[in-house]
């Protein structure tokens, strides 16, 4: 453990020092309405979380919710580029107003608010931290059903100010079928955990690949372990991507939206739906 700052809203640990019940949600803006707020996290970049992300957001809008995407990727934001969004947000007196895909759905991501896409943003974590929290309490995010909030990797600042400052209902954990990347699942988990979050489930990403002749499925990465994974937890898997050159194009021409993730993630919409 490392040593005490006495600063409580940084820390998830609970300790005799710890003061009672203190509540840090941050104010959502006063024009916004958002129902459920949905995690998308993993203890390791590289795994999928920007793709999962857009499927379940796109899904969900095309069975008639309200959807929107928090980019809390500050350092790495790719939901701009799939979804092939090149307007810059805008404002009012109210706040930021996200800039919806072509198929309504609100998106608010710091490449929106960036001169150029490819500026570097060189910022400290707190600062980082400070701005997730701004993208919601400061954007107008109007009636939204779900809002999916793409995290970055690991289990540092951003996840933290997520899940202490907005009224998280639930995440999903991203992973891969290396054995690496499974066991560093376990470190998502376990922080969601102590932070009392709902864990909806595990989405397994880049699982196999079809053949092209005979449909066969080919373990490009090694056998999957997500079933041990997931029994190991006590979560259920709600959907295993293949890996697919078309979805890769789209994701690169901005057509994200195009892609019918239902057969893959149908486990992962239909707990979704049915969230109280």
């Amino acid at each position: 453990m490392s040593e005490c700052t006495h600063d409580c809203s940084s820390c998830g640990e609970s300790c005799s020092e710890r003061k009672e019940q203190q509540s840090f949600l941050a104010p959502a803006n006063s024009m916004s309405h958002v129902k459920k707020v949905i995690g998308i996290v993993s203890g390791k970049g590289g795994v999928g979380k920007s793709l999962v992300t857009s499927l379940l957001a796109s899904g969900m809008q095309k069975a008639g919710f309200r959807t929107a995407i928090l980019d809390a990727d500050v350092t790495g934001p790719s939901i701009p580029k799939a979804f092939g969004l090149t307007q810059k947000a805008t404002g009012n007196e109210f706040g930021i107003l996200p800039v919806a895909t072509d198929s309504g759905i609100s998106v608010m991501s710091v490449n929106l608010l960036l001169e150029n896409d490819t500026d570097p943003v060189v910022w400290r974590g707190p600062v980082i931290a400070g701005t997730v929290k701004q993208f919601w309490s400061d954007v107008v995010w109007d009636e939204i059903d779900y809002m999916f909030v793409d995290m970055p990797p690991g289990t540092g600042d951003v996840p933290l100010t997520v899940f202490q400052s907005l009224p998280v209902d639930g995440i999903v954990v991203v992973t891969s079928p290396q054995d690496l990347v499974s066991m560093i699942v376990g470190k998502a988990v376990k922080m969601a955990q102590m932070m009392n979050i709902p864990i909806l489930g595990l989405v397994e990403n880049m699982s196999y690949v079809a053949c092209p002749h005979c449909g066969d499925k080919i373990s490009v990465f090694g056998e999957s372990h997500i079933d041990d994974v997931a029994k190991e937890y006590g979560l259920p898997v709600l959907g295993q991507l293949p890996i697919d050159p078309t979805v890769a194009s789209a994701c690169d021409h901005g057509q994200v939206e195009t892609v019918d993730g239902e057969a893959w993630l149908k486990d992962a919409f239909d707990t979704l739906k049915n969230l109280d």
